[in-house]
């Protein structure tokens, strides 16, 4: 299915607000160093016209979308997911296939691809991981982890609540913790995430040490604006290996744009200069969406 107006193969992203996304710039790029006829747009959808618009996707031109905030629970709902959206309880990729509307989440494997290429073998003797955080960003991280086989978990929330919620989707390998129980932990975590928005540009700084971490842990952030966190930095001064979450947000975006277009992306140092470029030029706008997810 194509742009009626154009012929050509059209995907979006959608949101609300949506402006302040960068796929488009990722989406673009791709278009352009793969020589394909297509186009990659923004389109801004409140809440109660969501379910009409992804209704009539094919309607608008556009043979599939991107879904962030705050869209990803009602997409799994409007489609059919596969196992993956199921399982984490959001979907971010939608795309058509004949007249059915599909979907999934490509946040897991986002984080897991960033993982692999800024801190490769980051799982080899991996046993446990502490995740900050128990929102929508976090089961997609705790699904991912549990897919490459870390087999303990623990999930550190200031609502307590929350973080026992997301143990019980995950099973007994997942555990909920106080937030002010995490430190305490720091001596056998070989894996910190950060999927809070602590940190963020606009938000409160993430005030926690690492100085208890291994010498041979691995700290992630999904915060992108600032491009590098405090908690990024803090693990830089201590020669510990990191993932940023301008990363996830690259790899996040490769199996959405093989869908649509079928060709299979490759993130690349000149694609993150580009996005690295907008993103300092355009710091504060950047920070309404920029902890993880398609942005």
């Amino acid at each position: 299915m194509t742009d009626s107006t154009s012929g050509m193969r059209a995907a979006c992203v959608i949101g609300w607000p949506a402006a302040h996304s960068r796929s488009p710039l990722i989406h673009r790029h791709w278009l352009e160093t793969y020589g394909i006829a297509g186009d990659y747009r923004v389109e801004e959808v409140p809440p109660e016209a969501f379910a009409a618009f992804v209704k009539d996707l094919a309607g608008h031109g556009y043979v599939g979308a991107n879904v962030t905030l705050p869209h990803k629970e009602a997409a799994l709902a409007l489609a059919v997911p596969d196992e993956r959206a199921k399982k984490i309880g959001a979907a971010n990729t939608l795309w058509l296939d004949g007249a059915k509307l599909r979907a999934t989440n490509t946040d897991a494997e986002g984080f897991i691809a960033n993982l692999d290429a800024s801190a490769p073998k980051w799982d080899r003797g991996l046993e446990t991981a502490l995740v900050l955080g128990a929102g929508g960003s976090a089961r997609a991280v705790v699904y991912g982890l549990l897919d490459r086989g870390v087999s303990r978990i623990y999930v550190a929330n200031r609502t307590l609540a929350r973080g026992e919620e997301l143990a019980r989707r995950f099973g007994a390998a997942v555990h909920a913790i106080q937030w002010d129980e995490a430190r305490g932990l720091f001596g056998a975590t070989q894996l910190l995430v950060n999927t809070t928005t602590l940190g963020m540009v606009g938000h409160p700084t993430l005030d926690i040490g690492l100085g208890r971490l291994p010498a041979n842990a691995v700290v992630a952030d999904l915060v992108y604006a600032p491009l590098e966190t405090a908690l990024l930095a803090a693990a830089r001064e201590r020669g510990l290996r990191r993932a940023d979450g301008l990363g996830m947000l690259l790899h996040q975006a490769v199996r959405g744009f093989a869908l649509w277009f079928g060709t299979t992306p490759e993130v690349t140092p000149e694609l993150r200069r580009l996005v690295e470029a907008d993103l300092l030029g355009a710091a504060v706008p950047a920070a309404k969406s920029a902890a993880g997810g398609a942005g």
